[in-house]
Formats: C-alpha cells, sequence, structure tokens
C-alpha cells in the first residue's frame, strides 16, 4: 500500500465498466475496443486494481494473461490521469510482479511506447536479442 492506496488481484473489485471506459477511450493501445472485448479479456487473464483506501474507488488496473507455468505477458497497464505521478502505476506492477514470483516463470514479457521507466523500476529490461522475436497479426 502506498499513500491511501491499495492492490488486489480480487475480481470481484473491479469496476469493468470503469477498465472498459479508460481503455476504450484513453489507451492508445485499446482505443476503440468494445465492452464485449474487454469483458472476453478479463475473464480469461489475471487481473489487477489499485483502489483509493478512503473512497474505495479503483484509481488503475493491469491485465496478465499467463499459463502460471513458464510465460505471462503483462498488458492494459493504466492509471487514472488524475491520480497519475503518484508512483501508483510503479507499485501496481511491483504488485503484479510478486503475485507472479511464486509462479517461478522463466520470461514476463510487455510492450510500451511510452512507459519505459515504470517498468524498468520493477526490473523489466530491454529484449537481449530482439531479433529473435517474431509477432503475427496488426503490429
Amino acid at each position: 500500500m502506498i499513500d491511501n492506496y491499495e492492490f488486489s488481484g480480487d475480481p470481484a473489485r473491479l469496476d469493468a465498466a470503469l477498465v472498459h471506459r479508460w481503455l476504450s477511450t484513453d489507451a492508445y493501445w485499446a482505443l476503440g475496443r468494445t465492452r464485449a472485448q474487454q469483458d472476453q479479456a478479463i475473464a480469461g487473464s489475471l487481473n489487477f486494481g489499485a483502489y483509493d483506501t478512503v473512497t474505495c474507488a479503483q484509481v488503475a488496473y493491469a491485465r496478465v494473461i499467463t499459463d502460471r507455468v513458464t510465460f505471462a505477458w503483462l498488458c492494459d497497464v493504466y492509471v487514472a490521469r488524475e491520480v497519475r505521478g503518484k508512483g501508483i502505476g510503479r507499485a501496481l506492477v511491483a504488485a503484479v510482479r510478486d503475485h507472479l514470483a511464486p509462479y517461478d516463470l522463466r520470461r514476463i514479457l510487455l510492450a510500451t511506447s511510452d512507459a519505459h521507466g515504470v517498468y524498468e523500476n520493477a526490473g523489466f529490461q530491454p529484449l537481449e536479442n530482439p531479433g529473435q522475436w517474431m509477432a503475427y497479426g496488426r503490429q
């Protein structure tokens, strides 16, 4: 917990409508995502939220796709504009990392265009050999 914010992986606490609004209207990677798509993404993932301990309002979100054995993909990390700059994103990413630690995953990946420092603070590094990686689909 930092400065009146707590972090939770309890899916029952998520405000799915709020998460959809954030991502579909304000996150460059998810603009236009439908509510049905977002609900499916939530259902197939581990989900994490940051919550104001005074108001209980959700102020951030992150999602992880994983087999819980070898691999995880951290995505949809979003911090509400009104609370940015308070370290909530860094703390949320660290909480997600710590939640995944017992799985002893070989690799946790993510992609970002603008938040490298947030992830570096939690120990993420650029790929050593990005030329080995390939992708299929929209890029």
